[in-house]
């Protein structure tokens, strides 16, 4: 992949731990999913990363501001309103002798940490990187305290987490940039509705259906279905792990309604009701052995036409991006098998292993939406004649760098892909498969080339 070190201007402190980030960050992406032994290549590499880690000079958020400014500048050369995905995973580092400093995850016995991102997405949906991350623990003894919450004020509730980080990034954008940011239905509550946004900066949840409108014992769910038909849309459907990509017909129907404050809520006889506008759209025949899609949606944009409605569809349907960057950062980096003994390890390593987890979801979406560009800078020079070599036996090196999206077909083959028709373009998964194989590959080439004079890249 291409050299990290010149994109992510980290300030550690010193510039020797700003060019070892780098370098963890490199060998990270050279060999996703290996070991950290196995990506450092070497004792010395090795035992440097382990100091670097151990390191209490380095700071977590100063790791993350490296990767969020360089989001920041890449999200500064598009137009359009900018999308910022959020949403929580889990990070289990449960092992058989319990580690004290970690907190207390869902399930009795697995304990580690919750990380809640925000990943910035273009308005045709590429994926950009990370403006903001919170990590926190929860202490074992607020297990089995759910009622209690829900009789505390959000700000001192886990889901205060929403509204403090769609501020934290709104407040690094510039004031006239438009920011929508788009959460599941664990942000459909009264307070996040309710926060002073200033203008350009909305929000777009999947709502519960059952809401309480004013004015009326109806339910959000059931009076938006009763509003008029106003079209169907089609939209794309993303492969699952069980199911092909699909394309999923919809029925729309949208208004704007006035949801109650909860009956839960400590002051809700002092909130107004809040105007909102909701969008529903269910699909109408899906293909057998699969669930319909059927989102309800709520958001503070306007929606007088099937085309605003069209929109907000579209912009809701790359929430996956998100739900894809988790995975990679989890299965294709495994940061949960990393073997590192406390929290703050853990959080050092996370800082680095986010960048490498989207640097390579932005890698599969642009290849998908930029497919003519060079593959270069993206894929270095040794590593796309590799692959020449590899899928075109015999035939000379050409003098242009080949297509982005050609490479990147080539690595995913190599990570499994089979591009058989109704596959599409290949996941985040096998290139990173793909990638790990493509390592040793361009290891072997550089062996060859020191052995064997005749074996040569097109500049020498």
């Amino acid at each position: 992949m291409s050299n990290l070190q010149d994109l992510y201007a980290f300030d550690l402190g010193h510039q020797r731990l700003n060019r070892r980030a780098a370098l963890i960050i490199q060998a990270a992406l050279e060999h996703a999913g290996e070991s950290i032994p196995t990506a450092a290549g070497s004792r010395a590499a090795t035992d440097a990363t382990y100091r670097f880690l151990d390191n209490v000079n380095v700071l977590p958020n100063d790791l993350n501001e490296g990767h969020h400014r360089y989001t920041r500048d890449l999200s500064a050369q598009t137009s359009g309103p900018l999308l910022v995905i959020q949403d929580t995973t889990p990070a289990d580092f449960t092992s058989p002798g319990r580690n004290h400093t970690l907190g207390q995850l869902a399930h009795a016995k697995h304990f580690g940490f919750f990380i809640h991102s925000a990943l910035a997405v273009t308005e045709g949906g590429l994926p950009l990187g990370l403006l903001h991350q919170h990590v926190w623990m929860r202490p074992p003894e607020e297990r089995g305290q759910r009622a209690a919450r829900r009789q505390k004020e959000t700000a001192d509730k886990e889901s205060q987490r929403w509204l403090d980080t769609e501020q934290a990034v709104v407040a690094t954008l510039p004031a006239d940039r438009e920011v929508v940011t788009i959460s599941d239905r664990e942000a459909d509550f009264y307070d996040y509705f309710a926060l002073p946004r200033r203008p350009h900066q909305h929000v777009l949840v999947r709502a519960k259906p059952r809401r309480r409108l004013a004015g009326t014992k109806e339910l959000l769910g059931v009076a938006v279905r009763a509003a008029p038909l106003r079209g169907t849309l089609t939209i794309q459907v993303p492969r699952r792990d069980d199911h092909h990509a699909r394309t999923a017909t919809l029925s729309v129907r949208f208004g704007t309604f006035a949801l109650r404050p909860p009956s839960t809520h400590l002051r809700r006889k002092d909130l107004p009701p809040l105007p909102l506008q909701a969008v529903l759209v269910e699909e109408e025949h899906p293909p057998a052995g699969v669930k319909p899609l059927c989102w309800l949606l709520l958001t503070t944009l306007p929606v007088a036409s099937l085309e605003d409605a069209a929109r907000l569809v579209r912009w809701y349907s790359y929430r996956w991006r998100i739900e894809r960057y988790h995975f990679v950062l989890k299965s294709g980096c495994r940061l949960e098998e990393l073997h590192l003994g406390t929290a703050e390890r853990w959080r050092r390593a996370l800082a680095l292993y986010a960048i490498v987890a989207a640097r390579l979801l932005h890698l599969t979406y642009r290849g998908r939406q930029e497919p003519e560009a060079s593959c270069e800078p993206a894929v270095e020079r040794e590593e796309w004649e590799v692959l020449w070599r590899q899928f075109q036996p015999g035939q000379a090196l050409p003098a242009q760098p080949p297509r982005l999206r050609q490479v990147l077909r080539w690595i995913a083959q190599l990570g499994g892909f089979l591009g058989r028709k109704g596959d599409g373009e290949p996941g985040v998964k096998v290139l990173w498969r793909g990638l790990r194989k493509l390592h040793a590959m361009v290891l072997g080439f550089r062996l060859a080339r020191t052995t064997d004079p005749g074996v040569q890249s097109s500049d020498e």
